[in-house]
């Protein structure tokens, strides 16, 4: 069984936890997710199973969409409700347009220092388990995106949901905690959504008791995206049965191998690579400098 389920974490769940209840309802070991999400967030959680554990690779560079909640006037040590109040401050009734003014100076590249409380790796240790020990670690910080970010509702007086489109690697937490800093009264994150993994979205993303559902009726393959669906933006490449062989042991082809001409383009061009139309590959074109010619270049191995 290979493929990605576009699963709906429900808060309350670690991003380990489903991919264990995947592993258990389908009866298999390979199994992982594409972008942890924190236990109390809900949302999009990409699930790869089988060999499209490999394609978690190419979803982790993938654009994210989350909706969050980003509550004014308390700072906390996580940067979100569930960590230590560090701070109180009197806000006003703050309005949309001044929020929204605040929000847009953070589009576009932006410099952030993770939390503490997050599951980034320092010496083979997470991070939190470190903050948990009391301990302080000298965190790098480093550079993401913000593509966009916007004010959807005013919830109360000090509170407002917003939307971000963001680059792997953003922490909201942290971004609502930035905003606060910027604002004057500091602000910490009441609750997030991811609402997309691109291109999976929230719409059709399968809750775990739907997923049940459909492994006890024998109809969970209806369920599960192949792995060439990240791809469509990729040109297609057909490999000759006759290459067949040394294609899957990852050896390069050449022209008497392929259906396509592949002399027009580029050195880097990425492709998807296929044998009787079944998606096998993602590889690359590359040139060969004393064949003067092009060839391709297996990169990633899906069966």
């Amino acid at each position: 069984m290979n493929g990605i389920i576009n699963v709906l974490k429900p808060p309350g769940m670690t991003s380990h936890d489903v991919v264990n209840f995947i592993r258990k309802q389908l009866k298999i070991k390979k199994v992982g997710h594409a972008g942890t999400l924190d236990p109390e967030a809900a949302g999009v959680l990409p699930i790869c199973i089988g060999k499209s554990t490999k394609a978690v690779q190419y979803l982790m560079e993938k654009r994210k969409k989350y909706r969050a909640n980003i509550k004014f006037g308390i700072t906390t040590t996580t940067h979100d409700k569930y960590g230590e109040i560090i701070r109180k401050t009197q806000t006003p009734d703050l309005d949309q347009e001044t929020i929204t003014n605040l929000i847009n100076s953070f589009k576009g590249k932006i410099f952030q220092i993770p939390p503490m409380y997050s599951a980034i790796k320092y010496k083979g240790k997470k991070l939190y388990q470190y903050a948990l020990e009391g301990k302080k670690i000298d965190i790098k910080g480093r550079w993401v995106e913000i593509y966009d970010i916007k004010v959807i509702d005013k919830i109360h007086i000090d509170e407002f949901m917003i939307d971000i489109s963001c680059s792997k690697g953003t922490y909201i937490r942290t971004l609502c905690h930035d905003i606060g800093e910027k604002s004057g009264y500091g602000a910490h994150m009441s609750q997030l959504i991811r609402l997309e993994v691109s291109p999976f979205i929230i719409e059709e993303s399968i809750t775990l008791e739907e997923i049940s559902v459909a492994v006890r009726e024998n109809s969970i393959y209806k369920l599960i995206y192949p792995p060439d669906m990240l791809f469509t933006h990729y040109e297609i490449i057909h490999i000759k049965k006759t290459a067949e062989k040394s294609a899957l042991n990852g050896n390069p082809v050449f022209a008497p191998g392929l259906d396509n001409d592949i002399e027009k383009y580029k050195k880097g061009t990425i492709v998807r690579l296929y044998i009787d139309n079944k998606f096998i590959a993602i590889g690359t074109i590359e040139f060969d400098e004393k064949l003067k010619r092009n060839y391709v270049k297996i990169k990633t191995l899906f069966t």
